[in-house]
């Protein structure tokens, strides 16, 4: 798994890339599926699809309280889904599957928080969410993969 942190004009992004154990269409199917996102986003966050391009995010990792609105894109043609916080536009992200070697693939995410630190306890904190998050997806992923065979 590869972790970086890029510097930004006041914000932080944080990227990282972990292989997955299934080609490229079968992990966009899994990572844009809003009905099991909870199975493999961080622990404190959950989301529902609340209509066409936009779902409901709530939960512990949410700032504020209450559900809030988000925009979501899923583009199956470019195995890319994008995401961002309508009433919280200091939030944005995106998540890109790659094929890799034979029958695998690769999967990065890119997340932007406006008006947070690169380095600290909280971006340390982002880090473990996003590479735990990933190694769920893989998991799940490798569910999927042995269901259907």
């Amino acid at each position: 798994m590869e972790l970086r942190c890029l510097l930004g004009d006041g914000m932080a992004e944080f990227e990282a890339t972990r292989g997955m154990p299934a080609e490229s269409t079968v992990v966009f199917g899994v990572a844009s599926d809003v009905d099991i996102m909870d199975r493999w986003l961080p622990q404190g966050l959950s989301v529902h699809d609340s209509g066409p391009g936009t779902v409901e995010a709530d939960g512990a990792l949410v700032p504020g309280s209450g559900k809030h609105e988000g925009l979501f894109r899923a583009s199956e043609e470019q195995l890319r889904v994008e995401w961002g916080g309508r009433d919280h536009p200091d939030y944005s992200g995106w998540l890109q599957v790659a094929d890799s070697a034979a029958g695998t693939s690769e999967v990065t995410v890119h997340i932007s928080l406006l008006d947070e630190s690169q380095s600290g306890a909280r971006a340390e904190e982002v880090r473990e969410l996003l590479d735990r998050s990933l190694d769920q997806l893989a998991d799940e992923v490798g569910r999927r993969v042995s269901d259907a065979g």
